[in-house]
């Protein structure tokens, strides 16, 4: 017989029995469903992922740099503009942009305060924040708009400089090169300070920090521009002698993260795929059953000059368009469910050739593996035993 004509029959044969062809495929369409959907959402949060840790918005890539002080306690920021020039001055392989980051939570610094110099964190506001007052008077939008050298001091801060919370209003705290008058004492255990961020900003302190950006151009090879940065720095950065730096490598943090995100993903569309093991056996049994009921159709067929090679691969095809199609039902649900599952989510499913050639696959080993042994059963079958 031609293979088409195989086909043909295997076809015929299936549709006979709708039903119990289609409560077979079930399993089949549940497991690959449940892998697809695993699969393309493990894509989709593995690229948004990727793209937020190694690129700009603009989709630059960037590398950062980190100062650590040999003194914990005196809170010294590690990068000035003479950092910044002198990196862009340098000549960067690939450096398109060199920029200071500055943190705007729980910042430490060292500040004047009753005449005696004191560790204390400071939190940046842009506006003024809601918040008990315990003395004086909160930050207003006008101390915002033309800069006011005011501040907020923590009860906390209050109590251990000046005894009491309404003592500390109206003294004066020394940051830097700026002197701050506080006008009121809020409570808060995050930080010992609040202090308007566009002022802190303008000051020589807001273009400090102990970290650096560094904005490759597209295409640039970021971990050859960020070594000669740090070589740089190391040899004549503005506090080289006070501390060292430190570059994250981003490139093998990304590759860890994406293998560790990978390797979730499959571990998890295994655990799925189990039901697929399952639902193969459940093929088995059906086959099993369909070589018991057609053993006058498998007599006909050897009579009429059918060879056991024949009948075998008939069988066999059987079990392959089953679960074949039952992947094809399989990848379209569990396409649409992570379509759907994404719409809740800040990132879009993915569905990977991977995933299709998966859905493709597996259904088809299924079909091989649990339907060759039906199929061997049927063509070993006797000629005289059937007629008998």
């Amino acid at each position: 017989m031609r293979f088409s004509e195989l086909v043909k029959a295997s076809w015929h044969a299936l549709i006979a029995n709708p039903k119990r062809s289609f409560l077979t495929t079930i399993g089949i369409i549940i497991g690959i469903a449940s892998v697809v959907t695993i699969m393309s959402l493990g894509a989709g949060v593995k690229k948004q992922m990727l793209r937020d840790l190694d690129t700009t918005q603009t989709g630059q890539q960037t590398a950062e740099i980190y100062y650590n002080s040999r003194d914990m306690f005196l809170n010294e920021l590690g990068f000035d503009n003479r950092d910044v020039t002198m990196l862009m001055d340098a000549n960067l392989k690939g450096v398109a942009k060199v920029e200071i980051l500055q943190q705007t939570k729980k910042i430490g610094m060292t500040a004047i305060i009753n005449d005696s110099q004191q560790a204390m964190t400071a939190d940046l506001v842009n506006k003024p924040v809601k918040q008990p007052i315990v003395a004086g008077q909160n930050l207003t939008t006008y101390d915002f708009e033309v800069k006011n050298p005011v501040m907020l001091m923590s009860d906390k801060l209050a109590t251990k400089m000046y005894t009491t919370a309404a003592n500390a209003v109206g003294t004066s705290v020394t940051v830097q090169q700026t002197t701050y008058t506080v006008i009121g004492v809020y409570h808060n255990k995050a930080a010992d300070a609040r202090l308007p961020k566009p002022l802190y900003l303008n000051s020589s302190t807001g273009k400090q920090g102990n970290g650096i950006k560094l904005t490759f151009k597209p295409g640039a090879q970021v971990s050859v521009g960020a070594k000669q940065a740090l070589h740089q720095l190391k040899k004549s950065g503005s506090h080289h002698r006070d501390g060292r730096y430190e570059y994250i490598d981003m490139g093998k943090l990304l590759k860890g993260i994406s293998k560790s995100i990978s390797g979730i993903t499959y571990f998890v569309a295994a655990i799925a795929g189990i039901s697929l093991f399952i639902a193969g056996i459940g093929v088995m049994n059906m086959m099993y059953i369909s070589v018991s009921e057609r053993t006058q159709e498998i007599g006909v067929r050897l009579a009429l000059g059918a060879t056991p090679k024949n009948i075998m691969m008939q069988f066999l095809l059987e079990a392959i368009i089953l679960t074949v199609s039952g992947g094809v039902i399989g990848l379209v649900i569990g396409t649409s469910v992570a379509a759907v599952a994404s719409m809740a989510m800040p990132f879009r499913a993915i569905v990977t050739p991977a995933s299709v050639a998966l859905a493709f696959g597996v259904s088809t080993a299924v079909g091989i593996v649990f339907g060759l042994l039906p199929a061997k059963q049927a063509a070993n079958k006797n000629l005289i035993d059937i007629l008998r």
